[in-house]
């Protein structure tokens, strides 16, 4: 994992992901002084060193004087730009404008200002100083998109109509005789205050727009039948849950990357961490969903099968459980309150896979960081209305009046192939935790309660039968410290 920690455990803001030759650059913002743009290299997407640093603010009385915002990288013919945003000290940082940057081997960078430079809002279609009932003016996080022969920049803006908390929109810009012209906005959906880190990408002849969203901290996403056609929303237009924010798209080979940052608990305060990347994929109607990085499976070093995995134990001995143990499968369950069957990990980290068959009515989910007395995540599947939960439930010894932690940390909808068969995947890479169901994935977060040597089951007033458990190993994750040795002092 990483979170870019310096003095505090949250530096790391908005993230932009670039892969040039075999190589992903990470540039992202440094919170909570956003003076600089820092710069990390990985050859694998996940484990990442820190580098030069790409920029920094501007000298006093340069438009960039005060702080640097959202950044977007691209390839130009034999250089490499660098569009990105920068707030002034006259102004009280309050009127954001987008710059550009250059470079010939995306580790040196030089700012420049061609023509309109700075750009900023302006009417028609967007908020000026004259018509600015927020005080502030959003101009920010620009994405480059070559299209059909043509330049554009999408940028988070404001429409210059509309009730006050709904003129978020992504506001577009065309290259002109090598002059960037204002356009009306590519996506108006008068919803929102913003609509930040928009990005556009395409995906079986269709194009997508995701943005993330103060409002709820999540991420959304629009399609069109063209880049510049009108976008629409599916019924359920979540992209990423909860936590998840500031993500952008890279095209990795036949892979379309989603790289985003994390915090916990709606506190941006709190430890902000980069999670690995996942993938995105369409559906037979077009719709967005996200499956597990390709390079997990290159990272798998053994797999243990069902029948060899180590003894299953009912932790809390209740004495309506049963737990048949087959060769090809476990049939689990407790006719009344609850059972938990664990066994112990093999390693820290891990892929753990398997299906479920569910007989009955009852509850029924997963476990894992689990400990003998019941303490650890609990990963909860409703199948009757589509909802799987997270959380982090067990004993609070900090606090004798409430003695349990029962935290729901995230949660999400599904829909199953089959009603009765599950088929889950969980990933376990330090504190990173992700679980797909059917291929999908539906939750992706990082969590610190929890680090139990015990994974498995639960049922409640349900039978399981448990098939194609799989046990992967993958290699202990680094510290992002023991990774930041620079490049100068590898040589």
């Amino acid at each position: 994992m990483y979170s870019g920690s310096g003095f505090s455990d949250w530096e790391i803001g908005d993230v932009d992901v670039f892969i040039h030759e075999g190589k992903y650059h990470l540039f992202h913002l440094i919170i909570p002084n956003h003076d600089y743009i820092a710069h990390a290299i990985s050859d694998d997407g996940v484990h990442w060193t820190r580098v030069r640093n790409a920029l920094f603010v501007g000298h006093p009385g340069e438009w960039d004087d005060d702080m640097l915002w959202t950044m977007h990288v691209s390839k130009h013919g034999e250089k490499f730009r660098m569009y990105y945003t920068g707030l002034q000290r006259r102004d009280k940082g309050i009127i954001q404008k987008i710059g550009v940057a250059e470079s010939d081997d995306l580790m040196t960078w030089e700012k420049k200002q061609p023509l309109n430079f700075p750009l900023s809002s302006e009417q028609p279609h967007y908020e000026d100083v004259n018509n600015n009932p927020r005080k502030w003016l959003s101009f920010r996080d620009p994405f480059f998109y070559h299209y059909r022969g043509d330049d554009y920049l999408l940028i988070c803006a404001r429409s210059s109509f509309g009730p006050t908390s709904r003129r978020g929109c992504v506001a577009l810009m065309k290259l002109v005789d090598d002059k960037w012209e204002m356009r009306s906005p590519i996506l108006y959906p008068m919803v929102y205050d913003d609509v930040e880190c928009p990005c556009v990408f395409v995906i079986n002849d269709t194009s997508y727009l995701i943005g993330s969203i103060r409002e709820d901290i999540k991420v959304r996403y629009w399609y069109s039948e063209r880049f510049r056609g009108e976008y629409h929303n599916f019924r359920s237009d979540l992209l990423l849950p909860q936590g998840n924010y500031a993500a952008r798209v890279v095209q990795d080979g036949e892979h379309h990357l989603l790289y985003n940052f994390f915090f916990k608990g709606g506190n941006v305060n709190e430890h902000r961490v980069l999670p690995p990347p996942k993938e995105l994929d369409a559906d037979t109607e077009g719709r967005l969903f996200l499956k597990s990085f390709y390079r997990w499976n290159l990272m798998v070093q053994k797999e243990v099968d069902q029948s060899e995995l180590p003894l299953l134990e009912a932790i809390l001995s209740n004495p309506t459980a049963k737990c048949d143990i087959g060769i090809n499968s476990f049939i689990l369950g407790a006719r009344s309150g609850y059972e938990i069957f664990t066994f112990k990990r093999l390693t820290h980290c891990f892929i753990w896979e398997g299906t479920i068959n569910v007989v009955g009515m009852g509850k029924f989910g997963l476990v894992s960081d689990m400990d003998l007395q019941g303490n650890g995540y609990y990963y909860s599947f409703d199948i009757s209305n589509g909802l799987v939960q997270i959380r982090a439930w067990g004993f609070n010894e900090q606090n004798v009046m409430q003695n349990f932690i029962f935290n729901n940390i995230q949660s999400n909808i599904f829909k199953l192939k089959d009603p009765k068969i599950l088929n889950f995947q969980l990933i376990r890479y330090g504190n990173y935790i992700e679980l797909s169901i059917d291929g999908q994935v539906k939750l992706t977060l990082i969590d610190y309660t929890y680090d139990g040597d015990r994974i498995g089951w639960y049922s409640a007033s349900s039978e399981l039968v448990i098939t194609n458990s799989v046990f992967k190993f993958l290699p202990d994750a680094s510290s992002e410290y023991a990774s930041q040795e620079s490049e100068e002092e590898k040589h």
